[in-house]
């Protein structure tokens, strides 16, 4: 009989309990993959959206919320004449509830500026102007309303003419309504406010002078801040308030699959107490024992990893299809994060494996065959 059949022997002896376990790795894991999965796609898609629109830094007050306070429109100008600024454009954003969409993005942006310039029309047309009672949408944000070209839209209290499906090139431009910022501020009785200055910058800076001209910004303005799109939600309270709660959240769930293997291996060494004396009366070192113990408690690790991570992923995929999140988030599942995920179902096995390994090694052969 070998080392690992030896391993492999002590992990069956209790299928039962051994399957309670990986159950108990699985849940954690798979929180792991779905809640971090989800809040960096979230900020993916978001950083996406605002590339494929030709934005290159963000004018903003975004706080600790998930959408920007509103500030006066005026500051647009003083924006535009600070040097490399190549263009502007005023936006109103909002995430809300439209008909039986429970939220989804509206996104209301200055009539002839260059966010409107990335729709791909697939369907229909875009507003004739700024006052048109017109809405366009994303293909997305279309067959999650079940709206066609010529069907109405109620935002509110404001009915409005679908009058074109588009492709935006990314999660959230197609899952958004887009409209005149002019129709928007006024449903929203703020024809005063914006939220969102998307900033095109003249050709050719580096990233490193993006980040300058987002700091002469914001020291000309300090009422808002201004963040280039490669830091945009590194610098946003509200995403890292997401990704702490996705990682800390996830986090008290492995916690429990520690609990978990560490009481399963406890009652392994108690149950095999005297096959363990055996093997140290037969000449096995106490540190063979030690490793014996915490590779049973590794591979209880890695196969509670392995079927976490595809529970974790169909459960990414469930979420996804679900009406009140379909077209606001596209989970960031990728190898990074799957690799993440089984490196610390292996590290809790190895963990939770310590205490019972060293108890295992501490026995005496004589006294435990005697009782």
């Amino acid at each position: 009989m070998t080392f690992f059949s030896i391993v492999v022997r002590g992990l069956l002896r209790r299928p039962v309990r051994t399957a309670l376990t990986l159950v108990g790795i699985s849940l954690g894991i798979a929180a792991v993959v779905a809640l971090v999965g989800l809040s960096e796609g979230f900020e993916k898609s978001w950083q996406t959206g605002l590339k494929v629109r030709g934005t290159d830094i963000v004018v903003s007050n975004m706080g600790g919320a998930m959408v920007p306070k509103p500030f006066s429109p005026l500051i647009r100008d003083r924006v535009a004449k600070i040097p490399q600024v190549a263009e502007t454009c005023m936006l109103m954003v909002e995430l809300m509830s439209v008909e039986e969409a429970e939220m989804i993005m509206v996104s209301a942006r200055e009539w002839g500026g260059f966010t409107w310039d990335n729709l791909e029309i697939l369907s229909g047309r875009l507003p004739n102007d700024a006052t048109e009672q017109a809405a366009v949408l994303g293909q997305t944000a279309a067959e999650v309303l079940k709206k066609k070209v010529g069907d109405t839209l109620q935002i509110e209290a404001t009915e409005l003419t679908v009058v074109g499906i588009v492709n935006g090139g990314a999660l959230v431009e197609d899952g958004s309504i887009i409209l005149a910022l002019p129709v928007l501020q006024t449903i929203m009785s703020s024809e005063d406010k914006i939220n969102v200055i998307d900033v095109r910058a003249v050709p050719g800076l580096t990233e490193e002078q993006l980040d300058d001209l987002s700091k002469r910004i914001t020291d000309a303005i300090p009422e808002i801040r201004a963040v280039s799109v490669a830091h945009h939600f590194n610098n946003s309270q509200g995403f890292k308030m997401i990704r702490a709660m996705s990682w800390g959240t996830s986090l008290l769930a492995v916690l429990v699959g520690v609990l978990g293997v560490m009481n399963t291996m406890l009652m392994t060494v108690f149950e095999r107490k005297q096959e363990i004396c055996v093997l140290l009366a037969i000449g096995w070192k106490r540190g063979r024992i030690v490793r014996m113990v915490l590779l049973e408690s590794a591979i209880l690790g890695f196969a509670g990893g392995v079927c976490g991570i595809l529970l974790g992923v169909i459960g990414v995929k469930a979420m996804q299809s679900t009406p009140a999140l379909r077209g606001l988030l596209e989970a960031d599942v990728g190898a990074p994060l799957l690799l993440t995920a089984l490196l610390i179902s292996v590290l809790v096995g190895v963990l939770s494996g310590l205490y019972p390994a060293w108890r295992s090694s501490r026995l005496n052969p004589a006294a435990a065959l005697n009782g």
